[in-house]
């Protein structure tokens, strides 16, 4: 008799079939019995009734504790009650290992506990359906960049420099040098994009940030398309329609667990391009008409990001920040070069910025007063400098936190259960 997943049960209604998972809920009723039964694709609900089995399978289904791993088969039958719209009518159990004493039960438990039990947690409806969202997440971003010309280029984790001229960097010893986890593979995109046009890199990104909040982690994912010949305008319209697509494909490919999350899909709904754009200037009025206090020339905090995207159904981009706070490889605005070409797109919701991005300095003499004024060292950078000398072309790039993003799609209270295993603050277990 074949493996059928339970995701796939749907298409074998009337027929006979097995099924290799765990056990994650039972309940009994006399002489009929309700198991609970996951496989890592979805959940039914296998019936066992005495009539159907006998004494003997129904006394072992009462014997199946939590997370016992199991080989049933049974029946689909067609039931419009269920979410996944099938049952099994089980005809018989074999028991591949029993699980004992499971610690992550039904009850409420505390959040270090779960965190130290993540390895298990991971098991548990909600924990899944955020991993099966997070991994169509990355499905969607690959399919739209793969069908925009772009060409995945992978960058090293270990380099010998910041990128950003930042402090908040893990150190290590590469043989006799001094070394880093990256915190971003952009410059390396730079360099690719002079060679392939459009490219983008996906993999993971390292912050010494000792921070607590609900929107960071140590240790997380980017995704940082850079673009030869793209303006800053021009890198707008494909941020925006990156996002549009990825919300798009959420809503196709995961109504079941959106719904486990209880998410509200009609404010996922909204989200299509264009988005609305604010300048930073018109950023900084309207929040200090709402009474915060922040003056020009400051950065945006986590109260007045919320303040600002609450506005919109959809993310907005806030541009044309002060070149003061912002990285020395951003493009000052011609018209006015205390601001620089550069956009956060920030998620409604309270959800903070998922995208920062800029058109890059293309001019030599530009980059190098940069390195002057950012203490930077020329020798470190010679090879980024290179890029300008050697047919310097305008050119645009953007940073995706793919973490915030799924948080932000899943309607999550903390950046931490968008990842399998987090990084955080004091916690490096397991």
């Amino acid at each position: 008799m074949n493996r059928v997943w339970i995701a796939d049960l749907a298409h074998h209604i009337g027929q006979r079939v097995t099924v290799h998972g765990w056990v994650h809920q039972k309940r009994s009723s006399g002489k009929i019995a309700f198991i609970q039964l996951r496989d890592g694709s979805g959940f039914v609900q296998g019936v066992l009734s005495v009539d159907d089995v006998g004494p003997d399978v129904l006394a072992l289904a009462s014997t199946l504790t939590q997370e016992t791993s199991v080989i049933v088969q049974g029946v689909v039958r067609k039931d419009d009650r269920a979410k996944t719209g099938v049952e099994l009518a089980l005809e018989s159990i074999e028991v591949v290992h029993a699980s004992q004493d499971y610690p992550v039960t039904p009850k409420e438990h505390g959040v270090d506990f779960l965190m130290d039990h993540r390895h298990l947690w991971i098991r548990a409806p909600r924990q899944r359906a955020i991993l099966k969202i997070r991994a169509e997440i990355i499905k969607a971003i690959r399919s739209f960049l793969d069908g925009d010309g772009f060409t995945q280029v992978d960058p090293p984790i270990l380099t010998p420099s910041s990128c950003e001229g930042t402090t908040n960097l893990f150190q290590t010893t590469y043989f006799d040098e001094e070394a880093f986890l990256t915190q971003s593979g952009q410059l390396y995109m730079e360099a690719a994009a002079m060679a392939l046009g459009r490219v983008y890199s996906f993999g993971p990104t390292f912050r010494a940030e000792k921070s607590k909040t609900r929107r960071h982690l140590i240790e997380f994912w980017m995704i940082e398309p850079e673009m030869a010949f793209v303006t800053h305008e021009e890198s707008l319209v494909i941020q925006e329609q990156l996002i549009a697509a990825i919300v798009a494909h959420v809503l196709d490919h995961c109504a079941t667990e959106l719904s486990v999350l209880g998410r509200d899909t009609t404010r996922l709904a909204s989200v299509v391009a264009p988005f609305p754009r604010m300048t930073y200037d018109e950023a900084i009025a309207f929040l200090q008409s709402r009474g915060h206090e922040i003056a020009w020339g400051e950065d945006f905090g986590a109260p007045h990001e919320t303040e600002l995207a609450a506005e919109f159904d959809r993310p907005v981009f806030i541009e044309r920040y002060p070149a003061s706070f912002k990285a020395f490889y951003m493009l000052p605005d011609p018209a006015r070069p205390e601001v620089v070409m550069c956009a956060d797109l920030l998620a409604p919701e309270g959800y903070g910025e998922i995208i920062g991005g800029s058109q890059r300095i293309d001019d030599p003499e530009l980059l190098e007063s940069r390195f002057r004024e950012h203490d930077l060292s020329m020798d470190a950078y010679s090879w980024y400098l290179d890029l300008r000398k050697f047919g310097s072309v305008p050119h645009s790039g953007f940073g995706l936190g793919l973490e915030r993003t799924v948080a932000w799609i899943c309607g999550l209270d903390h950046v931490r259960e968008t990842i399998a295993f987090p990084r955080l603050l004091y916690r490096l277990y397991p």
